[in-house]
């Protein structure tokens, strides 16, 4: 345990250290409390013992600042008589304990074992906290198939290390869920998981919102603001479609991941940031690096350890666990059953929407079911009358292939047609934001 002594009484100082030396704590000895404030910004320590009455900074001023510097940190005063009234005040703003002049060495190592003891309790009770809000948030992955246990088994294998990871896969698949189980099964799990989208913010904004800016920056910046990699420090930054980033940003992102610096907006001051960054992108960034919309060295700093996630129809076998799952997370009183034809015909969709379109078809059944057994006859009647893989592939492009963004915009052309050009109906539809359709019809120069 360290100990921090300050008291401008040389002789009783040299006492007090060597006797609590000698009782086994680590004591740093200071004459007043601006040295031991000096102290306290450089070095971590787990109780403060000192004299009211110092020079330049006295010990109920030197009290106020400590707790600002270290907020865990136990503070003992010691008084004369004469102050003890000074000292019930100082326990009131925050004081462990107080022990009077001329004390005996019992009473001295009463009090300090108490507080240390109390330090010890606060940080076990801090750590068992973290250990079960870790286990609380831990995201549930559930499945049985063998591309879904392949997946786990790489999780399990790299979530512990700081390497950065790239996650792709088709839309609705789970990638920002498969981020979070590496964050909270990695090291940093007591820190933050962050999470921006690179598509759904306007190009202006993003620059801010991953390195943030100092005020005066541009119009409108009133004040400092955090950036996404600072409000992750020590944790998880996770970068959802990264793909989307423009080239010019992709350079500073390259810099941050090299460097572990950052640079606010309008600012030249640099700043460190301890983050382990995951992408995620459901486009092929081998292909935008040969059309000359990202940058190779960026997708090779990204790219450390890819985990592509399987399709909803790749892993079918998993269906009636999430069924199961998703009714018992909906309504976890009603006891619904699922009927084996149900079931087939859900194994036997094509799944263009992958889990998330799973979860949100079971929701409509749940929601609107006319009993609590769900019955084919509780699937909407537009189901599985669009595919847009198919549609795609053969009325949309009527070629040997076709691009991941031909067929986006394809896709969002059809369902603009489908909804009378309803953007919020077609946003629906898609299941995406209604902001993140408007971004990708600008993108694609869609007009309506």
């Amino acid at each position: 345990m360290r100990i921090l002594l300050a008291d401008d009484d040389r002789s009783l100082r040299r006492v007090l250290q060597f006797k609590l030396e000698k009782y086994g704590y680590d004591v740093t000895a200071v004459e007043d409390g601006q040295q031991a404030l000096e102290q306290l910004n450089v070095s971590q320590y787990d109780l403060l013992l000192s004299d009211i009455k110092m020079p330049k900074i006295d010990g109920l001023e030197l009290l106020e600042r400590s707790k600002e510097l270290q907020p865990d940190l136990k503070i003992i005063l010691i008084t004369a008589h004469g102050t003890v009234s000074q000292a019930v005040q100082a326990v009131k703003l925050g004081a462990f304990d107080y022990i009077t002049k001329p004390f005996e060495d019992e009473e001295l190592f009463v009090a300090l074992d108490k507080a240390l003891a109390f330090r010890k309790l606060e940080n076990e009770n801090r750590q068992l906290k973290g250990r079960l809000k870790r286990v609380s948030q831990t995201p549930k992955l559930i499945g049985v198939s063998r591309p879904f246990k392949q997946l786990i088994s790489m999780v399990e294998k790299i979530a512990a290390t700081d390497a950065t990871v790239l996650i792709t896969g088709e839309s609705g698949t789970g990638k920002e869920l498969i981020a979070r189980c590496l964050h909270s099964k990695s090291n940093r799990a007591d820190n933050e998981f962050v999470a921006i989208n690179c598509a759904a913010i306007p190009r202006e904004l993003l620059e801010s919102e991953l390195f943030g800016h100092v005020k005066g920056a541009f119009t409108g910046a009133v004040k400092n603001k955090k950036g996404k990699f600072e409000l992750a420090d020590g944790g998880t930054l996770f970068l959802d479609e990264v793909g989307e980033l423009a080239l010019d940003l992709q350079a500073k992102l390259l810099r941050a991941l090299q460097e572990r610096v950052i640079e606010p907006v309008g600012s030249e001051k640099q700043i460190e940031a301890d983050v382990r960054v995951i992408g995620a992108t459901n486009v092929n960034l081998e292909e935008r690096i040969r059309e000359g919309k990202f940058r190779e060295d960026l997708y090779y700093r990204l790219n450390v350890i890819p985990i592509k996630i399987p399709s909803l129809a790749e892993r079918k076998d998993d269906i009636p666990i999430l069924v199961q799952e998703f009714i018992a997370r909906m309504a976890p009183a009603d006891n619904i059953t699922v009927t084996p034809e149900l079931l087939e015909a859900l194994m036997n969709h094509s799944w263009p929407g992958n889990i998330r379109e799973l979860e949100n078809l079971v929701e409509r059944m749940v929601v609107l079911r006319k009993s609590n057994t769900l019955t084919p006859d509780d699937l909407p009647d537009d189901f599985g009358t669009f595919d847009p893989r198919r549609e795609q592939g053969v009325t949309a492009h009527p070629k040997d292939h076709v691009t991941f963004h031909e067929a986006e915009e394809q896709l969002i052309r059809d369902a603009l047609n489908k909804c009378g050009w309803n953007r919020t109906k077609a946003a629906s539809y898609l299941n995406i934001p209604r902001h993140v359709l408007i971004y990708r019809m600008k993108k694609y120069g869609i007009v309506g």
